[in-house]
């Protein structure tokens, strides 16, 4: 796997504790439950630092994080390497401008593509803005390989997507942007759950829609934005 590009980390003390500082978010905010879902960075030489297999994200030390290679394989840490590291070895393929990846199991976001609702609608101005869309993937079974396949071509042209059935894939160009995205993610996916209770949601005008991606880039937004064809 192409694991050439530049990143902005090194396997230091201070990013260790951002990842796990990551972690203690996503499990406070229910954006992970047990010991789900999974952080990872790229780091300079070319390996991933990242959250190991059966670790609560609320509960990790610096010292349970692993480092791995471009193929997957442990070169440092105690705990195994999660079973989700192809997903984002995936990502890190298809995206040479992004140094982070955060994979979650966001729970109304998740029942959003159990019932057929889709975030990739154009609803919400501040989404479109920020992310444009998010599209779901099909379904893989969590752990497998399948997994890093049913994300390729859509990460590769947007920084958030669903995992049908299963959870979300964000990346950034740091961690916090990572972060950011599946917080606004599921943020979306409450509201528009609460939308459908009340009636059906109405898709904005296409010319506001262009008018918002404009926005967004005039005032610095970064990262890709989906538009669903």
């Amino acid at each position: 796997m192409n694991s050439s590009a530049t990143s902005v980390y090194e396997d230091t003390a201070e990013i260790r504790e951002e990842i796990c500082e990551v972690g203690r978010r996503m499990y406070a905010r229910n954006l992970v439950a047990a010991t789900d879902g999974n952080i990872s960075v790229r780091l300079r030489d070319g390996k991933f630092l990242g959250t190991p297999s059966a670790v609560s994200k609320g509960f990790m030390a610096p010292g349970d994080l692993i480092v791995c290679d471009a193929d997957g394989n442990k070169v440092s840490g105690s705990g195994k390497v999660t079973s989700e590291i192809f997903t984002h070895l995936a990502a890190y393929e298809e995206r040479p401008d992004v140094n982070a990846v955060v994979h979650a199991h966001p729970p109304n976001a998740v029942a959003c593509t159990l019932a057929g609702v889709s975030l990739a609608e154009p609803l919400l101005p501040e989404l479109i803005g920020a992310l444009g869309g998010i599209p779901t993937a099909d379904y893989a079974m969590p752990g497998s390989r399948e997994g890093s396949e049913v994300i390729r071509d859509l990460i590769r042209e947007c920084d958030a997507v669903l995992l049908d059935r299963h959870g979300s894939v964000t990346v950034g160009l740091t961690l916090r942007d990572a972060l950011h995205r599946v917080e606004k993610l599921e943020h979306a996916a409450e509201t528009i759950i609460v939308a459908y209770s009340l009636g059906k949601p109405v898709r904005l005008p296409e010319e506001e829609i262009e008018k918002l991606y404009r926005f967004g880039a005039d005032y610095g937004a970064t990262g890709k934005h989906y538009r669903r064809k």
